[in-house]
């Protein structure tokens, strides 16, 4: 079997497995042996035979078949299950014919695997047995007899599936009716087969010992055995009667074998339950041959009487029955006194052992079976029997479990009775069983609650009924007289163990308790056991018939019997009638046992105040109220009239003994003290109120308790007993609805609500008893109608509204103790109980106040969480309840007018939050939610009618919105505007409080997508308008440049809230929309316009449904600013025909002369704003038409130069003014992206002059830039110096060729100059300011300013003359003017906006190269007078590179190395971080530049400073993981996917698409840069970090870094111009590796290094190649040499391997080795050794001097060991 899925080994074709073999056996002996189970004869055909030598037959088996039942006879159990599964397949599917073929063969097999160990393959095995029949039929008939014995095993299975599978394939076999005939036909061979498995066969037979587990053998054995057992009991069962009599012999053999009496004594339960079975079914089928076998079965199944497995059990008992009934003289074979009654007796005591509920229901069979002779003598008998019944109860179990309880008891009751019945006359033992067994049985049930639960006293009451129906009926026999005697002694015995439970003055309350249940049992005229009887439910499989057989049915208990009693009556206080019907006999006794009781209790209550005993009285006089107890309680006490009582009231006193008990008793009682649980007494009260003759008289007593004798509990307890008895409401329903109740609950209500205000508040139970009393008359309704009269209810509504409505003044303490939380909770009972009931006009008032308070944030209520839940659940209830309520419209409801009101005004009000917003909203939506449950269709649209403000109203609303939003498309030119309208801004008490508009767009999107689930439609175009609001609203936030974060916190909760555009339009009608959107853009422009642009972009409308909106073109002239801001809008999507009929509508204004005509929106600046929108398209590309246009704008300048602000101060200029100029310098920007003609050198001097002219005006009016209008001036003046720039900075020679001659040179000389000399200074003096945000409107022209910046050239940056700046102390060999400058630029790298960082960046990267050589001047200063000698890269760089490090350190610090952190684009760390990286970059750049030596010096202060370690940390905190780039992935697989390392990176100041990739891009550049150039440093940092680090970094590094670098470093070698004097140097790329030969005279050494694959992180590793004339020492002196200069200088290989053959050359030249460091020239500061020991003459390099005398402590030499000076 192993490895069904590997693959085969080559050319092995054949499986591998027994298969194969049985086909070489066939091949060499010419037959298939059968051998399948253990002693086969030759001649059985076992398997299919294989080909050879069984042609005749073979041809009858398709060969699919063959195979299936080749693998049947494997071991493998999932084979055999595969096979089977496929076997019945097969069945199902080939024809009949083929299927037939397989018949012969089926026998054996299916014998044998139909026993198989396996449960899954037993079932299989029938499944498919089902299948074959269904297809063959008759067919099946010569091999019945065969197959039919383990067949019937197969129903036996004690598998449940497997053998339901059987019994599925013999029904599909054989009809019910046919079933008996085919069972007989093969009788004999059944029988064979089931007597050799129980007579003849063992585990070992069964299995081979040698493959089969024991475990395995015997569980099959046994498995075996109880399935012949059960098959032939079922055998016995399915014969028909005239085929029994052949068998008998057989049974006969098979009962004279001792192994099979055995099985009853077997250790397997099974195997004895399935004995039981069979001699149960030989008693009833074979009963003659049981007699005759009465010696070997009576003993084999009375002595195991006491087995208590419950798998034995039911069968032992109904064998025991059929034993008793078949076999008279059973009792001769056993022992009954000493062996049988012993057992019995010791089960039942141990109360069946767990089995009572099979074992008891024997009982009565069992002893009305047993003979006289037996039982002598009859009273010792019954009495032990009984005896043990009883003391079984007394078990734990038994206690414990309610089926079994009743079990034994049942089974006490039926044996007492039939023993009773047998024996009447017999006085010993009708004493025997009263005062012996029943009586003590009582008694030990009354102790132990327990047991009552077992219905002992419905039993009673039952045995009691039916001896009292016998007395009765038997009047003149001696048996009547037997039984009324019985009866006596029985009431005599029980009243007095009644009595000894009662008369105690610390009296069981288990047994009082017990004592009340027994008399109300006994109290009822029939016994109720058959209605409490528990329902018992079996499980049964439809196809599994229950095989009880009549006899056995017969025999189990007589419980059901004389039951029929009526239902539970609900209320047995009040059903006194019933007393008419109990019998004479019974009537006297009890009456006379309860008065004495009462009495007894009557005198604990009052002499030793016993509750215990009041509660007993209670239940009794419930029980048994009548006037004739309550006088005997009185006694012969006087009534004496309390003084002020009403003279009804005493004459009913006088009259009436009960009403009397209750003035006299009852009173003191309820009031003596606030007892917890005093509903009993509350039931004495209603007992005496039963005794009063009418309603009337009832009243009268009631109203005058409640004027002062009854206290509120007791009133409360009276009111929830008449709701919870309709016998009791009846009783009290007048006075319930009379005025003195409702006058009395209206004062409770007002007193209730105002206990804040009273000082002295009693306890909380106080007053929750109060508020449950009021809950109740308000809530409680019987038969749709209210508790008390409908004007008190009407009046307490009122007064909790009022209470309601003081909750917002308190504060949220005081509100955690208020009234609220006790009127949601009444006022919740109210609503959801009215359900019948119309609601008043208070309850609406109050709805209203509750929606108020759940609509409102908990700043405004202070009302606490649980409160507000709670609020929520009784407003929803109460609207649920409203609009319900038939035939209620809008207009009829006050609650549903209000409250839209009410919100209208709450969002229209301007003082809503975030916060508040989110509630109303919530409220709103639950609100609504539940309206469109309502029957009224209309009902929502018209609510949303009310809330929705008029036009006037939006217009206002729309006004209120700040003017902020403009910034950004005056900026982006969308929008053009020659007016200064910025009037408000956000005021700053207000940065919490939404706009009054966004709160209403919003509430009422809300309330719209609710309605339209149900798609209510709206009236006057409501849905449309609210859509257009909802669209203003979203569009306003979307301008805002830097919006404040409540605002961004409310687009967030719109999105939550799925109020959005997306979600709105899917609704409306998109054309109706756009009719309105465009309508209101023609009017008043603005946001209307850019709202229209926004769908077209998100694709929600196409451009068609646009274009019917604008086909008439003339309809936009003459210009309005709505109009020409509609057209601005819509220049995006228009085609290039529209563009240019709008054009061609723009000309001839232009050609306008006035001065007002260029300024007004109709005139030049109107129509030069829509050309240039069109041209921002690049929809205009006629050259002749643009260089039209320059002509007309140079024509202006000559006529009407002072429109044009060139040089002048700004502050008195008029908006119209700066509004033609900025759209006349829009237009010179885009004329020159644009326009591809030449220009004439007039034209470019307009241009360039012009260009300049503006410039100077934007630097002399820095001041005024918070003005929007000069802030976009300047925007526009450096965006056309930004665009000149690019123009010549990208000019090729074609391109110069169509420039005039002198163009370019003035350009640079003077233009240029003239641009840079006035901007820097103007970054400088803007860059002091405050405001540092890149997105602020008032940093807007940093954008194009510091674009301009990045084309400065680095003549004209050294050439600037900058304000003086140098810092005190700080070291630096640079002259005055570049340290100056690289003071007042480096810590704009601070900045906090990032295209100042990138200009400052561009310019000072120019610097960078220029810097190392004023070091190399001084280089000698460093000389080797210090130790470890060490540079600082500029000074103005490393303090801000420490500045950056500590804010860096904020910002990652506590990230670890490893875990990339996102930076969110624009943030403060963005800035941060940018700068940072920036600032490393130009050090490196500057290191870049730097001499080897100088190199070394400044590695040395880096590594000093462990700045670059601190780099290195951060670097790994913010490279992405994968540092490809996202649009790689879909390029072709075979190309290296483009990376952060192989790209570079284009930092660029508009571009802010890429955003989110600059800190990751930039982080993989510098990470690059680090190793390429500081590879040693970054080496010692890596080999010196911890594990994990170490780890992250080199995976990193090998996956991403390492192919580039050794890429970039290979090809250096192979393009390197450098020529060695005597060196020759090959790379060779695709194995990484460099070769070197140096040759000097007759010595060659060839070197060849190679890079690891981790390159530059791993070790360089040298090889020698050949060497010729150098000695071994020498040779590896050298190797060792290059492989420590290329480790630890910070350079390329082409430098490391320079500063070798330097060092070899010195060595030719006869310079010694420094001795300490074998080398001439030092690794790392590459000096020769200088330092001579003064004794030995010799010389050693002063870095390795110092390390020598540190690192052992001592001054002297290291070769002589003299003192070294």
């Amino acid at each position: 079997m192993g490895g069904k899925n590997k693959q085969r080994t080559k050319g092995n074709l054949r499986p591998s497995n027994s298969g194969r073999a049985a086909e070489l056996l066939a091949k060499e002996q010419g037959t298939v042996p059968g051998f399948i189970g253990f002693g086969t004869s030759q001649s059985d055909l076992g398997y299919v035979p294989a080909i050879q030598g069984a042609e005749e037959i073979d041809s009858l088996v398709d060969s699919d078949f063959r195979m299936v039942l080749r693998k049947l006879s494997k071991k493998d159990v999932t084979t055999k299950l595969k096979a089977m599964q496929e076997f019945g397949t097969m069945c199902t599917e080939r024809d009949t014919e083929i299927v037939k073929g397989v018949l012969p063969y089926w026998p054996r097999i299916f014998c044998k695997i139909s026993l198989d160990h396996d449960r899954r393959v037993r079932e299989a095995t029938q499944q498919a047995f089902e299948k074959l029949i269904l297809k063959v039929k008759k067919h099946l008939a010569p091999y019945l007899k065969s197959l039919m014995g383990y067949w019937l095993m197969a129903q036996c299975d004690t598998y449940t599936p497997a053998a339901c599978a059987a019994k599925d394939a013999f029904e599909a076999a054989f009809p019910p009716s046919k079933q008996p005939e085919a069972i007989a036909f093969c009788k004999d061979e059944i029988t064979s087969v089931l007597q050799d498995h129980l007579i003849k066969e063992t585990p070992d037979t069964l299995s081979d010992p040698q493959t089969v587990a024991e475990e395995e053998r015997e569980a099959k054995f046994y498995r075996v055995v109880t399935c012949s057992l059960l098959a032939l009991k079922k055998l016995l069962c399915l014969l028909p009667d005239n085929e029994l009599d052949s068998l008998e012999e057989k049974f006969k053999s098979l009962l004279s074998q001792n192994k099979f009496w055995k099985y009853g004594k077997h250790s397997i339960p099974q195997i004895r339950s399935a004995y039981f079975e069979l001699v149960s079914a030989l008693c009833e089928r074979i009963p003659q041959l049981m007699k005759e076998e009465a010696s070997k079965v009576s003993p084999s199944v009375l002595l195991s009487i006491d087995d208590s497995d419950p798998i034995v059990c039911p069968a032992l008992w109904e064998a025991v029955l059929y034993i008793l009934t078949t076999i008279e003289d059973c009792w001769l074979h056993v022992n009954a006194k000493k062996s049988v009654f012993p057992k019995l007796s010791a089960v039942i005591r141990e109360g069946g052992r767990g089995l009572a509920t099979v074992i008891y229901p024997y009982l009565l069979p069992f002893i009305s079976k047993l003979p006289q002779t037996i039982t002598d003598p009859k009273l010792d008998f019954f009495k032990n029997f009984l005896t043990s019944v009883v003391a079984g109860l007394s078990t734990e179990r038994i206690k414990t479990s309610f089926s079994e309880c009743s079990a034994v008891i049942s089974a006490f009751f039926e044996c007492l009775r039939f023993i009773m019945q047998q024996n009447l006359g017999e006085e010993e033992i009708e004493e025997m069983l009263v005062n012996d067994q029943l009586i003590p049985f009582i008694d030990a049930v009354l102790k132990d609650p327990r047991l009552q639960d077992g219905q002992l006293f419905n039993h009673l009451a039952e045995t009691l009924s039916s001896w009292e129906t016998k007395a009765n009926v038997e009047k003149d026999d001696k048996t009547a007289h037997s039984l009324d005697k019985v009866l006596l002694n029985f009431w005599e015995r029980l009243s007095e163990i009644c009595v000894e439970k009662i008369n105690e003055p610390e009296a069981d309350v288990k047994s009082v308790s017990g004592v009340s249940n027994l008399l109300q049992v006994l109290q009822k005229p029939k016994s109720s056991l058959k209605s409490n009887k528990k329902k018992v439910g079996k499980v049964r499989f439809t196809d599994e018939l229950p095989e009880s057989n009549k006899e056995n049915e017969k025999c189990v208990s007589s419980e059901g019997e004389n039951s029929e009693g009526s239902e539970l009556m609900t209320e047995p206080s009040l059903t006194h009638n019933c007393s008419d019907l109990i019998s004479p006999l019974r009537k006297k006794p009890l009456e006379d046992l309860v008065c004495k009781l009462a009495m007894m209790s009557f005198n604990y209550v009052n002499e030793q105040k016993s509750e215990q005993h009041l509660r007993f009285l209670s239940t009794l006089l419930s029980s048994f109220s009548s006037t004739q107890v309550f006088k005997m309680l009185l006694g012969d006490e006087k009534w004496s009239i309390v003084k002020a009582k009403p003279l009804e009231i005493a004459r009913l006193a006088q009259k009436n003994p009960a009403v009397r008990f209750l003035y006299q008793k009852l009173i003191g009682w309820l009031n003596e003290d606030p007892r917890k649980e005093a509903g009993f007494l509350v039931d004495i009260l209603y007992s005496a109120l039963h005794c009063c003759d009418n309603n009337m008289e009832r009243k009268y007593v009631l109203d005058d308790l409640i004027e002062g004798d009854l206290k509120w509990n007791s009133i409360l307890q009276v009111i929830e007993k008449a709701c919870s008895s309709s016998d009791k409401h009846a009783l009290v329903t007048p006075w319930l609805k009379g005025e003195i109740v409702g006058e009395k609950l209206v004062t409770l209500a007002d007193h209730l609500c105002n206990k804040d205000l009273e000082s002295s508040v009693s306890s909380e139970s106080y007053f929750s008893e109060r508020w449950a009393l009021l809950s109740l008359v308000l809530s409680q309704h019987i038969k749709n109608d209210y508790l008390i009269g409908e004007v008190y209810v009407e009046r307490i509504i009122v007064k909790l509204h009022e209470t309601l409505s003081k909750a917002k003044e308190l504060s949220e303490a005081e509100n955690n103790d208020s009234s609220v939380s006790f009127i949601c909770d009444v006022a919740y009972n109210y609503f959801s109980s009215a359900k019948g009931c119309l609601l008043m006009p208070s309850s609406e008032d109050l709805l209203l106040t509750l929606f108020q308070l759940c609509a409102q944030s908990k700043e405004k209520t202070h009302l606490p969480d649980f409160l507000i839940c709670k609020l929520k659940n009784t407003w929803l209830c109460g609207v649920n309840l409203l609009i319900h309520q038939t035939g209620n419209t809008y207009k009829q409801s006050t609650f549903l007018c209000l409250s839209a009101l009410w919100l209208k005004n709450q969002v229209q009000s301007s003082s809503l939050d975030i916060k508040s917003l989110q509630v109303l909203l919530s409220a709103v939506d639950d609100l609504l939610n539940t309206l469109l449950e309502s029957d009224d269709t209309n009902l929502l649209g018209v609510y949303i009618g009310s809330v929705m403000p008029s036009n006037s109203e939006w217009e206002k609303m729309r006004q209120s919105l700040p003017m902020q939003w403009l910034h950004r498309p005056l900026l982006e030119g969308r929008l053009s505007l020659n007016y200064e309208c910025f009037k408000t801004d956000f005021k700053e008490q207000d940065t919490k409080k939404l706009p009054s508009h966004l709160c209403t767009s919003a509430l009422l999107s809300k309330m719209i997508l609710v309605a339209l689930k149900k798609e209510i439609v709206l009236e006057n175009n409501e849905l449309e308008k609210i859509i257009a609001e909802l669209l203003y609203s979203l569009q306003w936030y979307e301008e805002l440049d830097n919006p404040p974060i409540f605002l961004t916190g409310f687009c967030e909760m719109l999105q939550k809230m799925n109020i959005t555009y997306d979600n709105l339009c899917g609704l409306g009608n998109t054309s109706g929309l756009l009719q309105l959107l465009f309508n209101r853009s023609m009017e008043n422009g603005t946001l209307w316009s850019l709202i229209i642009a926004k769908l077209i972009l998100s694709r929600s409308v196409s451009s068609d449904e646009v274009k019917r909106h604008y086909r008439r073109k003339e309809g936009f002239f003459p210009l309005t600013e709505g109009n020409m801001h509609t057209i601005q809008s819509l220049c995006p999507f228009l085609s290039k025909e529209d563009k240019k009929e709008f054009i061609a509508q723009c000309i001839p204004p232009l050609l306008a002369w006035t001065k007002e005509d260029l300024c007004s929106t109709n005139g030049g600046f109107g129509h030069l704003a829509i050309f240039n929108s069109c041209l921002q398209t690049r929809s205009i590309d006629d050259g002749e038409l643009l260089h039209g246009i320059l002509k007309i704008l140079i024509s202006w300048k000559k006529d009407h130069e002072d429109i044009f602000l060139f040089s002048c101060n700004l502050s008195e200029v008029s908006p119209e003014i700066l509004g033609v100029n900025i759209e006349i310098i829009r237009f010179l920007s885009l004329f020159l992206k644009y326009c591809s003609s030449p220009l004439a050198e007039s034209e470019w001097d307009f241009i360039m002059c012009s260009m300049l002219a503006w410039l100077e005006t934007t630097s002399e009016n820095h001041a005024l830039y918070s003005v929007p209008l000069i802030q976009l001036f300047a925007c526009v003046s450096c965006g056309l110096a930004c665009e000149l720039s690019a123009f010549f900075d990208s000019a090729t020679l074609d391109t110069i060729g169509n420039l005039p001659v002198n163009l370019i040179s003035e350009w640079k000389e003077f233009f240029s100059q003239g641009i840079h000399s006035l901007l820097l200074p103007l970054l400088v003096t803007v860059t002091e300011s405050e405001d540092t945000s890149e997105t602020s409107f008032q940093n807007a022209m940093l954008k194009p300013m510091c674009e301009t910046l990045t084309y400065i050239p680095k003549d004209q940056l050294l050439s600037q003359k900058l304000p003086s700046r140098l810092v005190a102390g700080q070291k630096t060999n640079l002259p005055e003017y570049l340290q100056t400058l690289l003071n007042t630029l480096a810590p704009l790298l601070l900045y906090r906006a990032r295209p100042v960082q990138i200009a400052v960046y561009h310019m000072l990267y120019k610097l960078m190269p220029e810097l190392p050589q004023y070091d190399q001047d001084n280089l000698k200063s460093y000389g080797d007078e210090e130790e470890e000698p060490a540079l600082s890269p500029p000074a103005a760089l490393m303090s801000l590179l420490r500045t950056q490090e500590d804010l860096l350190e904020n910002v990652l610090g506590c990230i670890p190395v490893g875990q990339i952190v996102t930076i969110k684009p624009l943030s403060e760390d963005f800035c941060f971080v940018l700068g940072y990286l920036l600032t490393w970059k130009l050090i490196l750049t500057f290191f870049k530049a730097a001499s080897s030596q100088l190199r070394a010096l400044y590695s040395m202060y880096l590594r000093k400073t462990k700045s670059l370690n601190k780099l290195l940390y951060h670097l790994f905190r913010l490279m992405p993981e994968n540092p490809t780039y996202a649009e790689t992935a879909i390029e072709l697989s075979n190309k290296d996917p483009k990376t952060f390392f192989t790209e570079e990176l284009q930092l660029s100041i508009r571009e802010t698409a890429t955003l989110p990739y600059h800190i990751p891009h930039l982080a993989c550049s510098v990470y690059h840069m680090t190793l390429k150039d500081l590879p040693a440093m970054v080496r010692l940092w890596w080999n010196s970090s911890e594990k994990r680090v170490f780890n992250i970094v080199d995976r990193f590094t090998s996956k991403y870094v390492s192919n580039v670098l050794s890429f970039q470093e290979i090809s250096s070698v192979q393009t390197s111009t450098q020529l060695f004097n005597g060196m020759t140097v090959k790379a060779r790329a695709t194995t990484r590796e460099v070769m070197a030969t140096y040759t000097i005279e007759d010595i060659v050494i060839e070197l060849i290094i190679q890079l690891p694959s981790n390159y530059p992180l791993g070790s360089i590793t040298v090889e020698s190649g050949k060497r010729v004339g150098v000695a071994v020492q020498q040779w590896r002196n050298w190797m060792l040499q290059l492989s420590t200069y290329l480790t630890h200088q910070n350079g390329s290989i082409m430098e490391g391997l320079a500063l070798w053959k330097n060092n070899v050359d010195k060595r030719f030249e006869g310079v010694e080795d420094c001795m300490i460091c074998f080398s001439v020239i030092h690794g790392f500061n590459y000096s020769l050794p200088k330092k001579a020991c003064r004794t030995c003459k010799k010389k050693f390099h002063s870095a390795c001097l110092y390390k020598w005398f540190t690192s052992s402590n001592k001054s002297t030499c290291p070769l002589c060991r003299e003192t070294f000076f």
